[in-house]
């Protein structure tokens, strides 16, 4: 006779938990703002702290889900959390001022949230993702543009900081479909 199937109780490590529980943003859902959206754990307590669960984490699981800035941080391409907020707040003082631009909190987990070109859909023939920024630790600028698609993600334009943003705005918002 076989033997039965196990149950399906699935075991997480500790870490792993704690980490989950790190980076869960209780009622950012209506933030509109990433300001709002700093509500998890690791936006609260102290840095050496977030850091060194961070890294914990790292070595359970590298590709654990985390925001840019604390990648950049743990990375040591970035000075501090602050300076990460202040990169975020930066660009929502300048994407809340135009016209189109929505911030969306609830990306992926642990991520800091996008901001969508809504009117940028328009240009589509068929359901997709508007033209999009988000902030990355991917370069030293800080900031990826996607541009208006369906179907396949096409690859990010790195923009070269708030003045690069600022001042290719306009481009980025007139982009067509990849």
């Amino acid at each position: 006779m076989a033997p039965a199937p196990r149950s399906a109780v699935r075991v997480e490590p500790l870490i792993g938990l704690e980490w989950s529980q790190a980076i869960e943003m209780w009622g950012a859902e209506d933030a509109t703002t990433p300001a709002e959206a700093r509500r998890a754990w690791l936006h609260r307590a102290p840095e050496s702290q977030v850091l060194t669960l961070y890294r914990s984490i790292r070595q359970a699981d590298p590709r654990a889900p985390a925001p840019w800035w604390l990648r950049a941080l743990a990375e040591g391409s970035l000075a501090s959390r602050t300076e990460g907020f202040a990169v975020e707040d930066r660009v929502a003082k300048l994407l809340s001022t135009r016209s189109g631009w929505v911030f969306v909190p609830w990306a992926t987990e642990g991520s800091s949230g996008y901001w969508e070109y809504v009117p940028s859909e328009r240009k589509l023939f068929e359901p997709g993702m508007p033209t999009t920024l988000i902030l990355t630790d991917r370069h030293p600028g800080w900031i990826d543009v996607l541009r208006v698609h369906a179907g396949q993600t096409p690859d990010p334009v790195a923009v070269a900081g708030l003045a690069d943003l600022r001042a290719n705005l306009a481009r980025f918002e007139s982009m067509g479909p990849a």
